[in-house]
């Protein structure tokens, strides 16, 4: 019996997990017809139907499930073995796509880029920054940081730590608003909140407080920014606001107040284990996570 090509095994995993022909096709950067094929091919070795076929969705078949875990088992103790070795000759090559929130981009990846390409130098990093949680697949993704509590049970996670929330303002605010001394006393401060993930507005104070953002931003570094020009109370995490705090632009305000640990203060790096680009992925998460200031 003739035995499936890896690069049918990677095809049929990522037609599983993404649930589309075309996806997967624009994820391999090649033809929907090719990603057919493929799927075909892997069909008539094992016999099997993988996929049932709507003109709306597919889904895999039981044997199709079956088959899946076996699959991508097989294609991760391969990349294992292709990383090792490269990691023994110290020299992962190729893209790495990497995305994460701005903040987090900003402060935490870009000022260690430099050092990162000269113990990497055959490594191509491209950096992108989404705001929402983005699908790997469909935005060719390679690695993702993620900010809280995970929720996506297909990807392989790696815990990089914890990053406490802080309530902070800046000192000329405070000076012309005054000091609150309490959670109730928030609520006659103007506070500074995220105008495209209402759930970040729900701070996690140990007493029940009215949280009511009169000031609205579409990033935490947008909210920062604000923050730091003397416009009101801001809750962010501390990997983006620590040097503030140690130069003294921001002060941190009730510090005692929040609930920790709490989901928010999570930070994982997510991939996808049988990717052909562990190898370049373990050296990203090697390198940056001694170096992250959470």
């Amino acid at each position: 019996m003739p035995q499936p090509k890896t690069e049918d095994l990677e095809i049929f995993v990522t037609v599983a997990e993404s649930q589309s022909f075309t996806l997967a096709a624009n994820f391999h950067n090649t033809q929907v017809a090719k990603i057919s094929r493929a799927i075909a091919r892997l069909e008539s070795i094992l016999n099997v139907t993988l996929f049932n076929r709507t003109t709306r969705k597919i889904d895999l078949t039981e044997d199709g499930q079956t088959f899946l875990t076996f699959a991508k088992q097989s294609l991760a103790i391969l990349s294992e073995g292709t990383a090792a070795l490269s990691v023994n000759k110290r020299s992962p090559n190729g893209p790495l796509r990497v995305d994460a929130a701005s903040p987090f981009m900003f402060h935490q990846i870009i000022p260690w880029v430099k050092v990162f390409k000269q113990a990497y130098p055959q490594i191509q990093l491209e950096l992108i920054t989404h705001e929402n949680i983005v699908d790997l697949i469909e935005k060719k993704t390679d690695v993702a940081i993620r900010i809280g509590r995970l929720s996506d049970s297909n990807l392989y996670a790696k815990k990089l730590g914890t990053s406490p929330l802080r309530i902070v303002a800046s000192p000329e605010y405070l000076k012309e608003c005054g000091t609150p001394k309490n959670s109730q006393d928030l609520s006659a401060h103007t506070l500074i909140g995220f105008a495209e993930a209402p759930k970040l507005n729900n701070w996690p104070l140990k007493e029940h407080a009215r949280i009511k953002p009169s000031l609205f931003a579409s990033n935490g570094e947008s909210v920062r920014q604000l923050t730091l020009a003397g416009n009101g109370l801001s809750l962010l995490s501390n990997f983006m606001v620590h040097d503030d705090l140690k130069s003294g632009r921001l002060v941190e305000v009730l510090p005692n107040t929040l609930q920790t640990p709490n989901p928010r203060e999570e930070i994982h790096a997510v991939y996808y284990k049988n990717s052909s680009v562990l190898a370049r992925i373990n050296a990203f998460i090697d390198f940056f996570s001694p170096r992250l200031t959470l």
